[in-house]
């Protein structure tokens, strides 16, 4: 999956989270881009079966949809809390940083981030 059709399936997750209806306008706000680019993501994510939606209805998170965008969200949240730890700086700034790597980042390099943090809270530094 492309990084931006991930950024679409965590955003409606996190649209979902705060407000339960989402529709394409929400998204579109939340994203700053256009309808009609929405409109063109949300086609390619129903047929890929990640999500389900009627003409002019909600957005809604297939099964699949759902497991794949908390998958991208907790890498966003884990990222985030590393950057926050290492680097120091604000969590805005973080975040901003976590977006933009978190699509990019090997998954055996995001185990090893993961890993890192659960040591640090055990204490150690392994």
């Amino acid at each position: 999956m492309y990084e931006s059709g991930e950024n679409y399936l965590e955003t409606i997750l996190m649209l979902q989270n705060q407000q339960k209806i989402v529709r394409s306008i929400d998204i579109a706000r939340k994203l700053s881009v256009s309808k009609p680019s929405v409109s063109r993501a949300m086609g390619i994510l129903k047929n890929e079966g990640y999500i389900d939606m009627a003409e002019n209805g909600p957005i809604v998170l297939t099964e699949k949809g759902l497991e794949k965008a908390q998958k991208i969200y907790n890498r966003h949240r884990i990222l985030t809390e590393f950057l926050e730890i290492i680097t120091k700086v604000p969590k805005v700034q973080a975040e901003e940083n976590a977006c933009r790597i978190e699509h990019v980042l090997d998954e055996d390099v995001f185990q090893g981030i993961q890993q890192y943090l659960e040591n640090q809270k055990q204490g150690g530094t392994k």
